[in-house]
Parts: C-alpha cells; structure tokens; sequence
C-alpha cells in the first residue's frame, strides 16, 4: 500500500473518533462515546462499570493527546491524526494497546451481560451505537470472534481495533 492510500485510509478512521463530527476529536468525543455504550445496555454512569467506561474513555483521550495533539488545544485535527496519531501507532502497537485496552475493557465488561463474556451481538450493538452503519457492524462483529467460540475477548477487540485504526491499515 503506498503513502497515500495509507493516509487515505487513516483518514477515514478520524470520523469514527470525531463522535461529534465538530472536524476535531477531543474529550467531549470520548465521553460521548461513553455515555452512547453506557445508554445502550442501561449502564448508569455511577455504577462500578459505568465509572470504568468513564475512566477507561478519559484515559484513551489523554493517551490520544498524548501522541498526537501537536499544538496542545485539547484536540486533535484531522492533520494531526493522520501525521500524527496514526504513525505514532502504527509504529508502537504497545503504545497503541496502552491506551486504548482500559476503554475497551470497560466497555466488553460492560456489554458482557451474562459474565461469559461479550457475544457478537453485544459487540454489533456497541459498534451500532459509535456510529457504525448496522450491515457494516454485523459483518465486523461476526469476525471479531478469531477463535470462533461465541465470545468476543478483549485480545480479539483490542487486536482488531488496533488494526483499524492504523496499527494494521488492512485491517
């Protein structure tokens, strides 16, 4: 894949952050983010695992800030995501999987409804309600399960998610 179909590609997962679509991802993004999961299984945002989503959201903001709020206004443009953000963790998987697993946890324990773990159809209802289009998040649920026993694990989330946003532009 050359240059820039590769920021092309990157460049189109800047919308599934900028949850807003204010043209910036900020923390306002990641809680609204938050507060969409939390809404969708009826997880109150005072609860033990609404409080995790929260923390785990905040944390992922500051871990994108981080690494790519280049001019430090608290949020990041679609240059810097792209420059920025997505080098950054395309070359650092382990950066990227800091930041990003406390949210992604929080977010599997919390659509984990049955304490055996989150199902395809959790995860369809999560990717639904971040923004993705319902044939879309049916067909990428279905894969996230790698090892095919009906529960999607936070390695399994967290190596997909991972790919799409940049780590693995062909993900």
């Amino acid at each position: 894949m050359d240059s820039a179909e590769y920021e092309r590609k990157i460049a189109a997962r800047f919308a599934t952050f900028d949850q807003d679509g204010s043209g910036y991802i900020d923390r306002e993004d990641f809680s609204t983010a938050a507060r969409a999961v939390l809404a969708e299984f009826g997880t109150t945002a005072r609860s033990d695992k609404g409080q995790a989503v929260f923390n785990g959201a905040e944390a992922f903001w500051q871990g994108m800030a981080g690494i790519a709020d280049v001019d430090g206004d608290q949020r990041v443009s679609r240059e810097e995501f792209v420059t920025g953000a997505a080098k950054r963790l395309r070359d650092s998987p382990d950066r990227f999987a800091e930041i990003a697993r406390p949210f992604l946890a929080a977010v599997i324990a919390v659509a984990d409804e049955d304490g055996a773990g989150a199902t395809p159809a959790a995860a369809t209802r999560v990717l639904r309600v971040l923004g993705t289009p319902t044939e879309l998040a049916d067909q990428v649920a279905a894969v996230l399960d790698a090892d095919g026993d009906g529960r999607i694990s936070e390695d399994e989330i967290l190596a997909a998610f991972a790919g799409y946003c940049g780590v693995d532009p062909d993900a």
